[in-house]
């Protein structure tokens, strides 16, 4: 299996296109490149775990920010697998890959935020270990 990598050139941030618009339906793959580079910008990662094939099986975009509540905290935007590759230990590998980085960069917390309706990642990252620690609230501004 091929190590977790992050995303570098823009042949591999588009390569995760498709893995992320299942989180992402909003998402469109001509604006993809060029939002993930503006958000790299501001301490964005995106990773990407492939098969043997190098066809990337799940993406996680992550940022660690310090913030007044957790101190230095890694944070999950986007963790998703292929949804025909669920189960075979690729998000299990990446959530593990992400607490490692976490860990390597001095942070004090590991979160992320999941939609209400994801009730089969809620149960697998209760599985890892995570904790249901605070309701997230949000208003939207555009219609």
């Amino acid at each position: 299996m091929p190590p977790i990598a992050l995303a570098q050139t823009d042949a591999e941030i588009a390569a995760c296109f498709p893995v992320m618009a299942q989180l992402r339906p909003h998402l469109s793959a001509a604006d993809f490149v060029p939002r993930v580079r503006r958000m790299q910008s501001d301490g964005f990662h995106l990773a990407y775990h492939s098969d043997q094939d190098g066809i990337v099986r799940c993406v996680a975009g992550y940022r660690i920010m310090d913030l007044l509540f957790s101190g230095l905290t890694l944070y999950v935007d986007d963790l998703v697998t292929d949804s025909v590759s669920r189960s075979q230990g690729f998000g299990d590998r990446m959530i593990d890959w992400l607490v490692t980085r976490a860990r390597e960069a001095g942070c004090s917390e590991f979160s992320l935020d999941s939609g209400t309706q994801r009730v089969d990642a809620h149960r697998f990252y209760l599985r890892k270990r995570l904790k249901i620690s605070a309701f997230h609230f949000s208003l939207p501004l555009t219609s």
